[in-house]
């Protein structure tokens, strides 16, 4: 890769010296016209691009795209143009600052992610509005609560969460596919899109993921989450496979 001094242009009159201080600790360019591009498009503080950095969000969005992918969000930052645009896996919670081995239950995952509303807007990315939690849904007599419910201001879409303590079973999947079909046809009004569901657990098994939502028309995605940062030589390694194939 080519040196830091061949990694932009000009500097960006929208950030101070100290994002460029923070910046600078990269020493990948691809990295450093990410961060630069993503300060500028959600004018991020400086505490909120340490935050982004440490998080490794430039590797974690990098590793679900293809080489072309990745060289388009260095150069223009990440674009949300469509549903899958918005997707992390894993996303990361070390926030909330629960141990790998401590015991919790789903609310109380749910009530450290609202006590910690800020950092975890910031995590789910650009133009997420939260709208509410165990949000009440009734159908046939029978009480349904979404987790975590959101507001896409950007893709103009409800985005429904489900939160799961351990692993995903396809059940789980199922069960957000009945949400998605309420909000589109109860709850969207003119000139909202489709709505976008999440199933986020600790553990997911990709082959059960994939029969799990064949043929499912919702936007439906299953993601991880985890309660540590990511290892960053890990996922460098990884990135580094998909930017040398040819």
């Amino acid at each position: 890769m080519s040196g830091k001094s061949e990694s932009y242009e000009t500097l960006s009159s929208l950030l101070s010296w100290s994002h460029y201080a923070e910046i600078l600790k990269s020493d990948n360019d691809l990295e450093i016209n990410f961060y630069i591009k993503q300060c500028e498009k959600e004018n991020w503080s400086v505490r909120e691009l340490k935050r982004q950095m440490k998080s490794m969000l430039f590797h974690r969005l990098a590793l679900s795209k293809d080489k072309a992918g990745i060289l388009a969000i260095a150069n223009k930052g990440c674009r949300l143009q469509e549903p899958k645009d918005i997707i992390k896996d894993p996303y990361v919670f070390e926030f909330l600052g629960i141990m790998p081995q401590e015991q919790y239950t789903e609310g109380e995952l749910e009530q450290k992610l609202i006590q910690n509303l800020e950092n975890f807007l910031l995590e789910l990315g650009n133009g997420f509005a939260f709208i509410g939690r165990q949000y009440k849904i009734t159908l046939a007599n029978r009480h349904f609560f979404v987790d975590l419910v959101f507001y896409h201001r950007i893709l103009k879409c409800f985005v429904l969460l489900d939160l799961k303590r351990g692993e995903i079973e396809h059940h789980d999947i199922g069960q957000m596919n009945l949400y998605l079909n309420y909000f589109a046809k109860e709850q969207n009004t003119e000139g909202d899109n489709p709505p976008i569901g999440i199933v986020l657990g600790a553990y997911k098994d990709h082959i059960l993921v994939e029969y799990a939502t064949e043929n499912i028309t919702n936007q439906l995605f299953v993601s991880k989450y985890q309660l540590y940062l990511p290892d960053r030589k890990h996922l460098q390694a990884e990135l580094e496979k998909i930017l040398n194939y040819e």
